[in-house]
């Protein structure tokens, strides 16, 4: 059962917020224009569905903007968006300059939490994205999973649930991102204990149409059979190594030596972890 914290952990942020997901426009908000405004690089959500914004932009031009976004500054000017993307981008769409907007003092730490949370009360994110961000709260802000599950008012099996999903091999996670699989059958799949024997039920699930139930049958079924024979894993040169760049990079890392030196392989989980990876590299 999950708890009835989730209310709590957006009021520590946002002081005068209820535990409800209706925020009233204060007098302090202020009209900003469209333009000095900088997307959140926190952001969670990736894939946002135009039919969505566009009904939401059709919504705004008729009956204006409810609720403001939250911004913090960013000098010269420009302010970096906090919460509220969706309305941005439908103001946009629907023609507005400006947009209601209330200041805050953000950490980076509060922003990516107050996005996160903000998705999850009002829009949820694919259980991918949820996990993505799950673990950049962890690594990149030293949140344990207690933490993380007393701040959004979850359970904390239900919090490592969510981060196992980013065990599964990448056209795994992608099925998951695209609804073709659900956060129920992902966790199933994780029972099998290889990535093949995964993959294999991952596309059987999805080219049968099959319900979690049968899913769990088919899994069942997998594991009843001898598993095959193979070579002893090869020891891992520098595990204490791994180990650190896999806490820096938020992602699995694996350091591969042969006679010649060896190689560095940084596993991303599309194309915006790719894009979240190289900024930590490159600064």
């Amino acid at each position: 059962m999950e708890k009835k914290a989730l209310g709590k952990g957006l009021e520590a942020l946002l002081p005068g917020t209820t535990q409800t997901t209706t925020v009233t426009i204060p007098e302090v908000a202020q009209r900003i224009p469209l333009e000095q405004i900088l997307p959140n690089p926190f952001q969670p959500r990736k894939d946002f569905s135009e039919a969505d914004i566009s009904e939401l932009a059709d919504s705004i031009y008729k009956n204006g903007i409810l609720q403001p976004i939250l911004v913090r500054r960013k000098g010269d000017g420009r302010y970096e968006l906090i919460a509220g993307e969706r309305r941005l981008r439908a103001a946009k769409l629907a023609g507005l300059s400006t947009i209601p907007a209330m200041l805050r003092n953000s950490t980076d730490e509060q922003t990516i939490e107050l996005a996160l949370v903000e998705n999850l009360q009002r829009k949820d994110l694919n259980p991918i994205e949820t996990a993505r961000a799950y673990q950049r709260l962890i690594t990149e802000f030293a949140f344990t999973q207690e933490k993380l599950a007393e701040q959004l008012g979850k359970e904390r099996s239900s919090v490592a649930n969510t981060l196992r999903l980013l065990n599964l091999p990448n056209e795994i996670q992608r099925l998951v991102e695209s609804t073709k699989l659900t956060a129920g059958h992902a966790k199933v799949i994780l029972g099998l204990p290889r990535p093949d024997l995964q993959l294999k039920v991952a596309r059987q699930i999805v080219e049968g149409q099959l319900s979690v139930r049968q899913a769990e049958n088919l899994v069942n079924a997998e594991q009843r059979h001898p598993k095959p024979k193979h070579a002893a894993p090869r020891p891992r040169p520098y595990p204490d190594l791994e180990d650190r760049l896999q806490k820096r990079l938020g992602t699995r890392v694996t350091i591969e030596k042969n006679r010649k030196g060896g190689r560095i392989v940084i596993h991303c989980y599309g194309i915006s972890d790719l894009d979240r990876v190289l900024e930590l590299i490159m600064g």
